[in-house]
């Protein structure tokens, strides 16, 4: 396990909290004055969901967690909670909530096969790509000359999300959608 300086903990790194994996969600070096330099951070716990403010200072330093990586199967989503089962195994299922999960859930696909984000033995998320190619399965009709609200409608996608998309896309179409923020970014040609 090796151990992070306060300059070193940046976006995207994973580190340890009292005994909790955190993901650095955002982070700022700056300084006061007079003082010493400091990190400011908001960082998310991996395995409750929670998001919190930290500061590091010049003195401090933080291990960094090891997450190891294994392959899940997404089964199917009831009341909130996301079934997975091991790629190899479908008899060994288990759960992670949408909390957790965050705004890529809405992007699962069932019967996919995905990464799983594993520490100490627990899994806490699912990697997915920065893109997914998902088949529009509802569009109302693009009115000519509707341009009032910038040209974009309401699309919903196999995986059941809704998707701010342009006025041209139609049902039956494919989509390519950034994963991180839930935007549209283009039609795909198949």
């Amino acid at each position: 396990m090796s151990l992070l300086e306060y300059n070193e903990i940046t976006v995207r790194k994973y580190i340890i909290v009292d005994n909790e994996p955190y993901e650095v969600l955002e982070n700022h070096i700056f300084r006061m004055q007079q003082r010493k330099p400091q990190n400011k951070t908001k960082i998310k716990n991996l395995l409750s969901g929670r998001i919190a403010d930290m500061t590091f200072h010049a003195s401090d330093k933080v291990a960094e967690a090891e997450i190891d990586s294994k392959e899940v199967k997404y089964l199917y989503t009831t009341k909130g909670e996301f079934w997975f089962s091991e790629a190899n195994d479908p008899s060994k299922r288990f759960k992670i909530s949408e909390e957790i999960l965050g705004v890529k859930a809405k992007f699962l696909k069932p019967n996919s096969v995905y990464d799983a984000m594993v520490f100490d033995e627990k899994i806490f998320g699912v990697k997915l790509d920065a893109t997914v190619d998902l088949k529009v399965v509802e569009a109302p009709p693009g009115v000519k000359g509707d341009t009032a609200r910038g040209g974009n409608k309401l699309v919903k996608v196999e995986t059941g999300a809704m998707i701010t998309a342009p006025l041209f896309v139609n049902e039956g179409d494919t989509i390519r959608i950034n994963t991180e923020t839930g935007e549209y970014r283009e039609r795909v040609m198949k």
